[in-house]
C-alpha cells in the first residue's frame, strides 16, 4: 500500500514539474486522474454542477499559477484542500446572498403587496457586487450586523477590536453603500 502511494506520490511530482514547464499534456494527464475523484469530494458540500464547477476552477486556477505553486504535503492532498476552501466559499457566498435576497423580500413586501421578483434578483446583485467592493474591514463588520445580526459589542469581540472602530467601520460601509446603491436607497431600510 505503502509503495504504491509512493509511486503515485512520484508520477505527481514528475507531472507537477512538466505542468511548471507548460506541459499541457502533463496537466491534462492530472485534470483526469483526479477530476472524477475531485468532483466526488465537493459533491460532499455542494449539488453536482457547483461541484464540477469548483473542480473546474480549482484546476484552471492551479494551471494558471503553475509556476507559483508550493506545496507542505502532496500534489493529491493540496488539489482536494483547494476544492474543500472552494467549496467552503461558494457556500457562505450563497448563504449571504440567501441572507440578502431574504432581507430585501421582506423589506419590499412591507412596501408593496406584490413586490417584482426580478427587481429583488436585480437588487440582491447590486447590492453583492456593492458589498464586495467594500474593504474587507468594512464589508466583514457590515455583513455581520446587518445580515447576521451579531451586536456591535460581538463582533468587537469576535475581531479583537473597540466598539468604536466597529462602528467607524459600519458607518463608513454605510456611506460607500449609500452611495453606490443611491438609486435604490428607497428599497433598502437596512441601509438607514
Amino acid at each position: 500500500m505503502k509503495m504504491l502511494q509512493k509511486t503515485n506520490e512520484n508520477e505527481d511530482i514528475k507531472l507537477f514539474e512538466a505542468i511548471q514547464y507548460g506541459n499541457d499534456k502533463a496537466f491534462d494527464t492530472l485534470f483526469l486522474k483526479y477530476y472524477p475523484g475531485l468532483c466526488a469530494y465537493a459533491r460532499q458540500f455542494v449539488d453536482f454542477a457547483d461541484a464540477e464547477e469548483v473542480v473546474q476552477d480549482v484546476m484552471l486556477w492551479f494551471w494558471e499559477n503553475r509556476t507559483m505553486q508550493v506545496f507542505e504535503t502532496s500534489l493529491k492532498n493540496y488539489l482536494f484542500k483547494s476544492v474543500k476552501n472552494r467549496c467552503l466559499t461558494l457556500i457562505n457566498r450563497n448563504e449571504l446572498r440567501q441572507k440578502i435576497f431574504h432581507r430585501i423580500h421582506k423589506d419590499l413586501e412591507n412596501v408593496y403587496e406584490d413586490p417584482d421578483f426580478y427587481t429583488v434578483k436585480e437588487l440582491t446583485a447590486k447590492i453583492e457586487t456593492a458589498l464586495k467592493e467594500l474593504p474587507d474591514t468594512y464589508r466583514e463588520a457590515f455583513v455581520l450586523n446587518r445580515f447576521y445580526q451579531v451586536s456591535y459589542k460581538e463582533i468587537a469581540t469576535r475581531l479583537n477590536l473597540s466598539p468604536k472602530t466597529v462602528d467607524y467601520r459600519i458607518q463608513q460601509a454605510l456611506k460607500i453603500l449609500r452611495v453606490k446603491l443611491k438609486d435604490y436607497l428607497p428599497l433598502l431600510f437596512f441601509l438607514h
